[in-house]
């Protein structure tokens, strides 16, 4: 019994050292799992990201961050968290920025400012000009440069206060893509030397030069094949050619490609499955010496009458662009049809004369016939609220506000600013309204509040201009779009035989989205339309 007691106590006395030595090989394994996943991550790091963006990369080497004593606890994306650093990086942020930190080049810490995107459908901007200069102080909230964008321009303030070292893209550069480096900003206002020859870093394509290298056999295989090219010499031959009436059958993407090139498919032999004509045998035709001899006179000829044309290439400018590219997508996706009218004006200018009257006599400003005609528009809206309404696949959006956009020709482009619950204003406060955000629209100055959340557009070129009728292009993702012609008098015919009056008529075209108004809908709208604009006093009960 003493015996066993004796074995036992001396297990218990060695628990403790047991104890220590697992402890002990417990953290060494677990410290190198660990010291081989950072250096894993390191490596991933280093082969993931280019050389020449490790300067301006958030990622840098720890030696980097333990310069400025930040203790890196985890990195995760969207964000940087240490026990000496937090800073959340958002990705929906109105300025993008991005700040580096010393590197090989002995840069020290600085933040990339980029392009912002300032609207919605914003891919890329202008610098109109800068308020600010290098070496200038900053502060959040202090307006650095003013941005063309795709609507409007737009000042860019500062987010954090600092001193504009460098100025990357300076007054007027244009398409600039939102993201790209445009300024670089310091904390230390020593600094600022030091980004006197500073270029924003640019990662350039390796990997075309590594095919080139790594498969030098295929070149050879090329130049053995390339005196007997059968299918070019099928190709480059006139006669090759199907018999007429025989339909050609090509893939979808030697189509594209053919027309892309101006290449006749019927002068082309195919080596697809049953002859059927496939992107290489375009790539072949075009690579031999009958594609040539066909493309060379053309192209002589449209070299000749180029030099013979005296013309001049003007830039397009963002709003240019962005109306181009709407408009395109509205007639090629939006099914319009067109609705015309005449609605008689004498009533209306009379009641525009009796309120100028009194508007003159108040100190007010003049109420124009484009004020009356958005008035009645809003008004026919309320009444017609299927009109009101925009098509979105799933279902219709019918709205509640009649915010009604007002066509403005600058020199600039076109803008459209809004009118917002204009069935619940008055003549004369839409009518002042009108004349601010058209000043402004000519200046260049519109806020994207000014005009977007639009539900309903007017195109007046009547008044103006004197168009006597057209028809206008809907402005997505609206339904519809009212065109003002003139108005011009006609002869009326009386009740007698010989009677007859003279009354002054204005034409109107209601442009509709089929999806959204039926013919039926969009005629409602036109009658309740020219009811106020025949009976205008109804407009103001």
């Amino acid at each position: 019994m003493a015996s066993h007691l004796l074995n036992h106590s001396a297990k218990v006395r060695n628990v403790s050292k047991l104890l220590h030595h697992e402890r002990y090989m417990l953290a060494r394994w677990f410290s190198g799992d660990a010291q081989s996943s950072l250096n894993r991550r390191r490596d991933v790091w280093k082969t993931q990201l280019p050389e020449s963006s490790t300067r301006s990369s958030v990622f840098e080497p720890v030696v980097d961050f333990t310069k400025r004593n930040i203790s890196m606890a985890s990195i995760r994306r969207g964000s940087i968290t240490g026990s000496g650093f937090t800073r959340e990086i958002s990705p929906s942020s109105q300025v993008l920025s991005r700040r580096c930190y010393a590197s090989a080049s002995d840069l020290p810490p600085h933040q990339e400012i980029g392009m912002p995107s300032l609207s919605p459908t914003m891919t890329e901007g202008n610098v109109a000009r800068w308020l600010k200069k290098e070496g200038d102080k900053v502060s959040p909230g202090e307006v650095l440069c003013e941005v063309e964008t795709d609507k409007a321009t737009v000042e860019m303030e500062s987010m954090e206060e600092g001193y504009l070292a460098k100025i990357v893209r300076g007054d007027g550069e244009k398409e600039i893509k939102v993201g790209e480096v445009i300024a670089i900003t310091v904390e230390d206002e020593g600094d600022i030397d030091k980004f006197k020859d500073y270029k924003p870093s640019t990662s350039e394509p390796s990997a075309p030069p590594a095919k080139e290298t790594s498969v030098p056999s295929p070149p050879k295989k090329e130049v053995a094949e390339e005196p007997a090219r059968e299918p070019e010499a099928n190709v480059s031959k006139p006669s090759a050619p199907t018999p007429s009436g025989d339909r050609v059958f090509a893939s979808p993407l030697a189509r594209k490609l053919a027309e892309e090139k101006n290449v006749p498919l019927s002068s082309i032999k195919g080596t697809g499955h049953e002859g059927l004509i496939v992107k290489a045998d375009i790539e072949d035709f075009l690579a031999s010496d009958g594609a040539s001899s066909q493309v060379s006179t053309p192209s002589k000829a449209k070299g000749a009458t180029d030099a013979a044309l005296d013309y001049i290439n003007i830039p397009v400018s963002q709003i240019r662009k962005v109306t181009a590219s709407r408009l395109l997508l509205s007639k090629q996706t939006i099914p319009h049809y067109y609705l015309t009218v005449d609605a008689c004006v004498d009533k209306l200018t009379s009641l525009r004369s009796k309120l100028n009257s009194l508007q003159e006599a108040s100190g007010g400003s003049r109420i124009s016939v484009n004020d009356l005609v958005i008035k009645a528009a809003a008004l026919a809206l309320r009444k017609v609220p299927q009109c009101n309404s925009s098509w979105a696949n799933d279902y219709i959006r019918q709205y509640n506000n009649v915010n009604i956009n007002v066509a403005v020709q600058t020199d600039n482009g076109l803008f459209v600013p809004v009118i917002r619950d204009a069935d619940k204003k008055g003549l004369s406060t839409i009518g002042e309204e009108v004349k601010q955000l058209a000043k402004k629209a000519r200046e260049n100055s519109l806020k994207p509040q000014d005009y977007e959340g639009g539900t309903f557009t007017v195109s007046n070129l009547g008044g103006p201009f004197g168009v006597k009728q057209f028809c206008a292009i809907i402005n997505p993702p609206q339904s519809g779009i009212l065109a003002v012609g003139s108005a011009e008098r006609r002869v009326i015919p009386g009740s007698g035989a010989e009677e007859f009056k003279f009354g002054s008529f204005m034409s109107v075209t209601l442009s509709c989205d089929h999806r959204v108004i039926d013919g039926a809908i969009g005629a409602e709208w036109l009658k309740a339309f020219k009811g106020y604009i025949e009976n205008p006093e109804s407009m103001l009960l």
